[in-house]
């Protein structure tokens, strides 16, 4: 077993190899798709599947900021069905904000390429949050999420942990990437990333294109402490890689009971809207000045006001 602060992690794992005693290298990611959460890693993991080797059957194992503890082998576990010839990958939006997976991965497999992706920070924190809300993760409000769940705004520190992962891998072993381009042009965000991580150039069929995992169509949970409690026990499920068994639920009728089924989620309030864009506001100089990129849109509610103004 692995200790979460990685001591028996020398032992387990050859540090220069990246690959635990009798592993092949081919069984451990060659690149990560970090997110942060709601930037489009749903859409990459459907397109990416039918073209490298993402965990199975679990989505995202989260094994590098909170399974460690589980061990090399329930890891590799996830890739058993690889084969060498396998480009192997992991789609993972939790690791983005994660000092701890950043550092776990460094050492564990140093060549690992690592892509971001980031998108408009109110945005994305709305999204996030709903999708929270929906799965009964967080019993708040809006306003109150933002003071009382550290998720909301931590993982929207673009800048901070982008530097973070570009001096612990290296600035060649990070593409960080934005969800505009991703939206105005699929084909030519996807061939950059297979690019990047070295993978051949595909084309994106129309049904490739379409939004995947839309946070637009989710509801508050018609019982909170129901599909809390349904949303613990898949996460304890999935741990025990026993994920056709949510799959199940999730494909039936039954999960009607757990989703959804509560009021629409209301619209921020104005004074709410302008502290988020104030919050945001250094990170998104300061990542404007890494990727010298324009992100004006991203600094101030202008549009954002005018869309309001047009809705009322």
């Amino acid at each position: 077993m692995l200790n979460t602060d990685g001591s028996m992690l020398d032992s387990a794992v050859g540090e220069t190899s990246g690959r635990a005693p009798g592993a092949p290298r081919s069984l451990l990611p060659a690149f990560f798709v970090i997110g942060p959460p709601r930037t489009g890693t749903s859409w990459l993991h459907a397109i990416l599947k039918e073209h490298v080797f993402l965990p199975n059957p679990t989505k995202e194992t989260r094994f590098f900021d909170t399974h460690f503890h589980r061990g090399i082998g329930w890891y590799l576990a996830h890739y058993q069905r690889a084969n060498n010839t396998d480009l192997i990958g992991e789609i993972a939006p939790t690791y983005f904000a994660s000092a701890t997976a950043c550092e776990r991965i460094a050492r564990m497999i140093p060549g690992a390429k690592v892509v971001c992706t980031f998108r408009h920070p109110v945005d994305r924190v709305l999204s996030l949050y709903r999708l929270k809300r929906a799965y009964g993760m967080i019993p708040w409000g809006l306003e109150q999420a933002i003071t009382r769940d550290p998720e909301l705004l931590e993982s929207s520190r673009y800048a901070t942990y982008l530097k973070l992962w570009q001096v612990t891998l290296g600035t060649k072993q990070v593409f960080p990437t934005l969800y505009e381009d991703l939206q105005q042009n699929p084909q030519s965000y996807i061939d950059a990333l297979v690019d990047f991580v070295g993978l051949p150039r595909f084309t994106l069929t129309p049904s490739n294109v379409r939004k995947v995992n839309t946070s637009t169509t989710l509801t508050h949970p018609r019982s909170y402490y129901r599909t809390r409690t349904a949303t613990a026990v898949a996460d304890r499920l999935k741990a025990r890689r026993l994920d056709f068994i949510v799959a199940g639920v999730r494909n039936s009728p039954l999960l009607k009971l757990f989703l959804g089924g509560g009021p629409t989620f209301a619209e921020l309030s104005l004074e709410a809207l302008l502290r988020l864009y104030d919050l945001f506001r250094p990170e998104v100089e300061e990542l404007e000045a890494i990727l010298k990129r324009d992100l004006s849109a991203w600094k101030f509610a202008t549009a954002a006001l005018k869309s309001m103004q047009t809705a009322t």
